[in-house]
C-alpha cells in the first residue's frame, strides 16, 4: 500500500483556523499539484482530508470524491493520522494508496516516523507532495520514499 501526503496549498491568515481559505497562490499551487496527481496517481486512490476549509479546497482540486475524517485536523497528530488511514495494512485491498490532504506540522512529523521509526519535526512547504510505500523484502517490512514533489515543481 502507498500513503501520500499532501500539505494543504497557502492559505489566508486568520482566526478561526479551521475557516482560513487558500490565496489565489494556494489556489493555483493546489490545480498544478493536482494535474501532477491525475497523471502520476493510481485510479483508485482513496483521498481523505482535514475538515479545514483549507485542506477541503486544496483536495477539491482534484475533482475526485474524497472523504473528510477530524483526526486529520489542526493539532492532530502523526499516530492519528496512521490510524485515519490504517497504515500500513489500508482499509482494502483493492485500494492501492490513499491520499491525505492534511496540515504541518502532523504531515512532518508522520514523514519522520515512516522513514527514520521515530516523530521529528520534519518540514513539508504547503502545497507539496511526499508519496511513501510500504513493502516487505526478505521477510522484513520497509518504508520507502517514492517521490517528494514540491508545488513549485510541477
Amino acid at each position: 500500500m502507498d500513503i501520500i501526503l499532501w500539505r494543504h496549498a497557502e492559505a489566508e491568515d486568520g482566526i478561526p483556523d479551521i475557516k482560513r481559505k487558500l490565496t489565489s497562490r494556494g489556489e493555483k499551487q493546489a490545480q498544478q499539484m493536482a494535474a501532477w496527481l491525475a497523471t502520476h496517481a493510481p485510479e483508485n486512490l482513496r483521498i481523505i482530508a482535514s475538515p479545514a476549509r483549507r485542506c477541503q479546497q486544496t483536495a477539491q482540486a482534484l475533482g475526485r470524491p474524497f472523504d473528510t475524517d477530524p483526526r486529520l485536523a489542526p493539532g492532530r497528530g502523526a499516530v492519528d493520522l496512521l490510524a485515519a488511514i490504517n497504515w500500513p495494512d489500508g482499509p482494502d485491498p483493492k485500494t492501492p494508496a490513499i491520499l491525505v490532504v492534511g496540515h504541518q506540522p502532523t504531515l512532518g512529523r508522520t514523514a519522520a516516523l515512516l522513514l527514520a521509526g521515530s516523530e521529528a519535526d520534519w518540514s513539508i512547504k504547503k502545497g507539496a507532495v511526499w508519496w511513501f510505500s510500504n513493502r516487505t523484502r526478505d521477510g522484513e517490512t520497509q518504508t520507502v520514499l517514492r517521490a517528494m514533489v514540491p508545488a513549485e515543481l510541477t
